[in-house]
């Protein structure tokens, strides 16, 4: 992998290059987000911009009813800097999915106000890995996410308003977690393994033709 690394870094920038292999260093996979059902284009483009911003690498897409739809002017080219992992194959996804990130070793957490929640202040973080679960703006997040959640989680709240904007509820909460996750004596960052595919990746994305000079550099 690292040859073709290498050849590919030959096609961007120094500056981009130098910033890729910076980046990568603070990318992490310890925290997940996982999106259900969202329908609010502008909603989900900005949360993947959050995503970017903090450094959380993986968003799982959960489309039941609803197919994701990014919008590029708030998304910002976000998308291609992530890892998107989509849930569509069935009438409903969710179970699934949640079952899949169990398997991966994620604590499954229902950002709502539950009886048994927790604040985020007080969340733990060193119990394991965790899928933070967001739901839409009107119905929030399904049975079946609370029927399954291994805990509950709420942003503290002072004002006569219920709730926040799902952009905004996920941008506090990785704001609040990836700053006491980087604090922390936590393992979060990716393993070197991971840092090289997720350059490979970004040199893919953004040189032209990509598959082509691969595919010479292969022939070799």
């Amino acid at each position: 992998m690292k040859p073709l690394i290498t050849h590919l870094s030959n096609f961007t920038t120094p500056h981009r290059f130098d910033l890729f292999t910076k980046i990568v260093r603070d990318r992490t996979k310890y925290i997940t987000v996982v999106l259900e059902d969202i329908f609010q284009p502008h909603n989900a483009s900005a949360v993947l911009r959050s995503c970017d911003c903090f450094g959380v690498q993986d968003v799982h897409i959960i489309e039941n009813k609803n197919e994701y739809t990014i919008n590029p002017d708030i998304a910002l080219g976000a998308s291609k800097w992530l890892d998107l992992h989509k849930y569509n194959e069935l009438e409903n996804n969710t179970l699934s999915t949640i079952q899949q990130l169990k398997k991966d070793g994620y604590r499954i957490v229902a950002t709502t106000p539950h009886t048994n929640d927790v604040a985020l202040e007080n969340f733990d973080l060193t119990k394991g890995k965790v899928a933070l679960f967001f739901g839409s703006e009107q119905p929030g997040l399904s049975s079946i996410v609370m029927e399954n959640a291994d805990e509950f989680m709420k942003i503290p709240m002072y004002g006569f308003t219920e709730s926040f904007n799902i952009s905004v509820s996920a941008a506090i909460i990785m704001q609040h977690l990836t700053l006491m996750l980087r604090q922390s004596t936590i393992d979060w960052k990716l393993s070197d393994a991971e840092q090289d595919q997720l350059i490979l990746n970004w040199l893919r994305n953004t040189i032209k033709s990509s598959e082509q000079i691969e595919r010479k550099f292969n022939k070799k």
